[in-house]
């Protein structure tokens, strides 16, 4: 059942696409976690020596694994796990608040997978991470505390055994 809270963000979702400029006006004043103690660390290994990881916030899963849960209005802080050999027809996406039809046509929109392994081939880039992740880009409420708190150690734990070069995040 489609709760009011959960319809207004559809609504809202699809206004600013719809309507880009009010999207940029919303998110001069939505309420964003910063956090100054990051540090920015200068990148110089050539690309070709590179082991990459992608991360997006499109909600795209394997089929077989759980669907995000759309019934929670604050979203869900969970990710789930793609295999770096995963093919197109393996995967789906579960997002209601944003239009994913094109990405539903070519998923390397928001996780560009197949585009990378081609440059690996080609020499370009040095390899990928066994596994990529993938976020449902719309969390709320508790749930960020939940993301920041809980989830997110836990993924940097695995990152820090897969040892990435560099993490790509391609938001949707």
């Amino acid at each position: 059942m489609d709760t009011s809270r959960q319809h207004l963000n559809r609504q809202l979702a699809r206004l600013f696409t719809s309507v880009p400029l009010v999207g940029r006006i919303w998110a001069k004043f939505a309420p964003i976690a910063v956090s100054a103690d990051v540090p920015w660390t200068l990148y110089d290994k050539p690309l070709a020596a590179t082991r990459v990881c992608l991360l997006t916030t499109g909600g795209l899963h394997l089929r077989h694994d759980q669907p995000f849960n759309m019934d929670d209005s604050d979203g869900d802080p969970s990710y789930r796990t793609i295999p770096a050999d995963a093919r197109s027809e393996d995967l789906c996406i579960t997002h209601n608040y944003y239009n994913h039809q094109d990405a539903d046509q070519d998923f390397n929109l928001i996780l560009p997978l197949e585009r990378l392994r081609a440059l690996v081939a080609a020499g370009y880039v040095g390899g990928l991470t066994a596994s990529h992740y993938s976020f449902m880009g719309h969390i709320d409420g508790p749930h960020v505390a939940t993301l920041q708190q809980k989830v997110l150690p836990t993924l940097l734990a695995r990152l820090h055994q897969e040892k990435p070069d560099l993490a790509f995040l391609t938001p949707s």
